[in-house]
């Protein structure tokens, strides 16, 4: 979404009086205009690559078709990482509850 007000603002700048009373000025935002639509360019082939945002899962889901194993490894990750969580949350319970014998006995686990 920045990319595209980025080419809008410097597609409005190209447009502005000024750029046909300057040849400086008109270089400048030619040069400028450039680089924004090369910019948005890229990030609309990220966008088309599944990058997107979260550019590591566009790239594990294209090497999971050509690498089956990948996927597998990927789903086991992100399980792994789901039980962490759960289990960190359990932990950070038991250590905000008051310290007695069977509290500390499951903390300690």
């Amino acid at each position: 979404a920045m990319s595209k007000s980025a080419v809008k603002i410097s597609s409005d700048l190209l447009s502005n009086p000024l750029c046909e009373q300057e040849p400086a000025f008109l270089e400048m935002v030619t040069a400028f205009d450039t680089a924004m639509k090369r910019m948005d360019s890229f990030n609309q082939e990220k966008v088309n690559m599944g990058l997107g945002e979260e550019g590591e899962t566009g790239v594990c889901w294209w090497f999971s078709s050509v690498f089956p194993s990948l996927n597998m490894a990927v789903k086991r990750r992100e399980q792994t990482l789901q039980d962490y969580k759960r289990l960190q949350s359990k932990v950070e319970k038991y250590e905000e509850k008051e310290r007695t014998g069977p509290v500390l006995a499951k903390l300690h686990q």
